[in-house]
C-alpha cells in the first residue's frame, strides 16, 4: 500500500484528491462505499483499514500531494 500518490489514489478510487488529503489528515470520515473504493484501488481488503498498527513500523509518511487530475 505504499508508493501511491494522492492523485493516483483519487483517480483509481474515483474520489477527489482533496478528499484523500482530508481522510489522511483525519478531517473527514469516509462512508463504507468510499472505503470499499479506496481498498479496491489499493488492492487490499477493507478490513486492513481497521487492523492494529504495529509499534515497530517506523515513521509514517503522508501521501504525496500533487496537481488535480482533470476528469471528463
Amino acid at each position: 500500500m505504499r508508493g501511491i500518490s494522492q492523485d493516483n489514489l483519487a483517480l483509481e478510487a474515483n474520489v477527489e484528491r482533496a478528499y484523500v488529503g482530508y481522510l489522511e489528515r483525519g478531517s473527514k470520515n469516509p462512508t463504507v462505499t468510499t472505503l470499499e473504493k479506496i481498498a479496491a484501488a489499493l488492492s487490499c481488503d477493507i478490513s486492513e483499514f481497521f487492523a492494529p498498527v504495529a509499534d515497530d513500523i517506523g515513521e509514517i509518511k503522508p501521501l504525496k500531494s500533487g496537481r488535480k487530475v482533470a476528469r471528463g
